[in-house]
């Protein structure tokens, strides 16, 4: 047997095609490539047979639009860049899968990126992508309200779950959820509860305290902040014994992950949940429902966020700049889902 190989099977891109161009499609349809242009880029500008003709051949060649070369005449990629804080936390598929689907249906990409919960990974992947795109949205993002500022003096920036003054944002209110949550733990006697807090530098941590307080002290009941952590299962896990120190009878963590981690913990050290402990947690992410109990939790129409926020973006990419963006107040608020994490205070 021959040991010698055809050139094509040593090398296995020697086959590979070249990606046709506008004018391998004004060869096979006839037309002279300034209308194949016009027809591919700026659709109804020219008569519908040809443009229908036109496209049927970019089809038959799988012809694709290159973002960048597009980009030269027109200054606009079509995409738009999505910065997250941790792409391994469950609560972004649900943002990121409302903005796709918006994006998509406006002839736009999706560009995604994560911060690693750090405002210098996220100034750093920012300065990478804003030349390749149109706008941004940044989803719980750890830049000061300066830095945001700064980013939406280049390019359009839609902020979801995050507010600074001139600068868009879609942020669902926490308000009905929380008071909710606090209704159903003073409905079954808890006095004396506790937020195991997010990352210092979440604009929603600080607004999750906030109205958790107010409605705890309200109900007549007593809080306290036991915190900053990370919004990781290990945080909550490591929470537990500082949670005990603190007497109370009932938890509302900052995200789902951490009560989580907190229920994995207390039931691991013999501790009930929810007799001896409550818990509560926030987001509603996939698998909050796969403890046992299963995570009571206030959660919120993260996908309908995602697509509010392209959705925005695209306006500000439609306008003259004239108007200020604002505040997108959304029409779906915070609700509680209740499951089997919380129960009646335990006797003192």
């Amino acid at each position: 047997m021959s040991e010698a190989k055809d050139e094509s099977q040593a090398r296995p891109n020697a086959r590979r095609k070249s990606a046709a161009t506008i004018y391998d499609i004004a060869e096979l349809s006839g037309f002279n490539p300034s209308t194949v242009s016009r027809a591919l880029t700026t659709p109804g500008r020219i008569n519908a047979k040809t443009e229908a003709k036109i496209r049927a051949a970019a089809k038959e060649l799988n012809y694709q639009v290159n973002p960048f070369a597009r980009a030269l005449p027109t200054g606009k990629t079509k995409m738009l860049g999505v910065i997250i804080a941790d792409i391994t936390n469950p609560v972004f598929f649900n943002v990121v899968r409302g903005a796709e689907a918006a994006a998509a249906a406006a002839g736009y990409t999706i560009v995604i990126t994560e911060s690693q919960e750090s405002s210098a990974n996220e100034a750093e992947a920012l300065n990478r992508i804003l030349p390749t795109v149109d706008g941004v949205i940044l989803a719980t993002t750890r830049l000061s309200d300066q830095e945001i500022r700064a980013i939406n003096e280049s390019k359009p920036v839609v902020l979801v779950n995050r507010q600074v003054d001139g600068v868009a944002d879609v942020v669902p209110s926490n308000e009905p959820g929380i008071a909710a949550a606090v209704k159903l733990l003073a409905d079954f006697g808890h006095k004396h509860i506790a937020f195991l807090s997010g990352p210092r530098a979440s604009w929603m941590n600080t607004n999750r305290w906030t109205l958790l307080m107010k409605n705890a002290m309200a109900a007549g009941m007593t809080i306290v902040e036991i915190g900053p952590n990370d919004p990781t299962l290990e945080a909550g896990r490591s929470s537990l014994d500082r949670i005990r120190a603190a007497g109370v009878t009932a938890v509302v963590a900052y995200n789902d992950l951490m009560a989580i981690g907190l229920v994995r913990e207390a039931i691991a050290q013999g501790i009930d949940v929810p007799s001896a402990l409550s818990v509560i947690g926030f987001d509603n992410i996939f698998g909050s429902d796969f403890t046992s109990p299963p995570i009571t939790t206030v959660q919120l129409e993260l996908d309908r966020s995602g697509s509010e926020a392209v959705n925005a973006l695209l306006e500000q990419l439609k306008g003259d700049g004239s108007k200020t963006p604002g505040h997108i107040e959304p029409d779906h608020g915070a609700s509680l889902l209740v499951r089997g994490s919380v129960s009646k205070a335990r006797e003192a």
